[in-house]
C-alpha cells in the first residue's frame, strides 16, 4: 500500500488523528528507568510509551535531533525504536532534510531503506530536484515544511512573493509547489503549525487533498479545536495532530506509561469532538 493508504487504515483502525512524537528529552525521562545520559534509558522509555499508546494513534514521529544528541548509541536507539513500533502504524522521521543530488539520494537510502521509516520531513528551500530522491519513492511520503509553528517562522515564510502575476506569502507558494509535486509523484504531505490556524486554513484551501502534519498543539500554545476545524479535509480527516510533551511526559513516576495513555486518550477524544463540531 501507499503511505496514504497505510495512514488512512491506521487512522480508521484507531479512530484517531493523533500522532505521538517520540522525543526523549534527558531532563524529563523518569529517573527509575536509568541514567538520563544512557541511550538504553531512552529505549526503555520509548518501549513503554509505544506499548501504552499503539492502539490510540495514527502515526508516530521521532525527531532525529533527540537521538543524535546521544551519539552512535542514540542512533541505535532510534533504529530499535522503529523496530518496536507495530508495522501497521506509519512512522515519520522528523529530520527536516534537504540537500543536492547524490547527497539527497544517500539520505533517502538511509532513512527509507536502512532505517525503514515510512515518511520524512523535508525543507523545500533547494527546490524540487533536491527532494526528488524522496518524492520519487512511491511507497513512502515526504512532508514538506510550509508554515512552521515557531514564532520566528514569519522571518522568511511570510515574505511576499510575486510569481505568475500573483503576490502572496512564500508559505502559500510552497504549498502550491507541493500540490504540483503531489500531482507528479503522489507522495507529498505538508507541515503547518497549529499556532497559525488562519494560515492552516489557507493552506488547506490551496491543497484540499494533501495530508497535513500539524505540530504545535499543547505546549506550544496551538488551540486544538481551531486547528482541527481549520485543517480538516472534505472527508473529515487529512490531519496528523502531533503531540509529544503533553503525552509522553504526562507522568514522571513508575506509572508514566499509564499517564501517557490517559493523556493520549484525552487528546484523541478531544480531536474527535472537534471533528464533529
Amino acid at each position: 500500500m501507499s503511505f496514504r493508504e497505510r495512514l488512512r487504515a491506521a487512522s480508521e483502525r484507531s479512530g484517531s488523528l493523533l500522532c505521538v512524537g517520540l522525543d526523549p528529552d534527558p531532563t524529563r525521562l523518569p529517573t527509575h528507568l536509568g541514567p538520563a545520559d544512557d541511550a538504553r534509558t531512552v529505549l526503555a522509555f520509548n518501549r513503554a510509551i509505544i506499548e501504552a499508546t499503539a492502539d490510540l494513534v495514527c502515526a508516530y514521529k521521532p525527531n532525529l535531533g533527540f537521538y543524535l544528541a546521544y551519539g552512535p548509541a542514540g542512533v541505535e536507539a532510534l533504529i530499535e525504536t522503529r523496530r518496536l513500533i507495530p508495522p501497521e502504524i506509519p512512522v515519520i522521521l522528523d529530520a527536516k532534510v534537504g540537500d543536492l543530488g547524490n547527497t539527497s539520494v544517500a539520505y533517502a537510502r538511509a532513512y527509507f531503506d536502512a532505517w525503514n521509516f515510512d515518511a520524512v520531513t523535508v525543507h523545500p528551500y533547494m527546490g524540487e530536484d533536491s527532494l526528488e530522491p524522496f518524492l520519487s519513492r512511491s511507497d513512502r511520503a515526504v512532508f514538506v515544511l510550509v508554515k512552521t509553528s515557531n514564532p520566528g517562522s514569519g522571518d522568511l515564510q511570510d515574505l511576499p512573493v510575486t510569481d505568475e502575476g500573483t503576490t502572496e506569502p512564500l508559505y502559500l507558494r510552497v504549498a502550491e509547489r507541493a500540490r504540483r509535486w503531489q500531482g507528479r509523484y503522489g507522495t507529498c504531505g505538508l507541515v503547518v503549525g497549529a499556532t497559525y490556524p488562519r494560515q492552516l486554513a489557507e493552506v488547506r484551501e490551496r491543497c484540499p487533498d494533501l495530508p497535513i502534519l500539524v505540530p504545535g498543539v499543547g505546549a506550544q500554545g496551538g488551540d486544538l479545536t481551531t486547528t482541527v476545524q481549520a485543517g480538516l479535509d472534505s472527508a473529515g480527516g487529512g490531519l496528523l495532530i502531533n503531540a509529544a510533551r503533553g503525552v509522553i511526559y504526562a507522568g514522571t513516576g513508575p506509572d508514566f506509561a499509564q499517564a501517557a495513555r490517559r493523556a493520549a486518550i484525552e487528546l484523541r477524544d478531544a480531536i474527535n469532538l472537534a471533528r464533529q463540531s
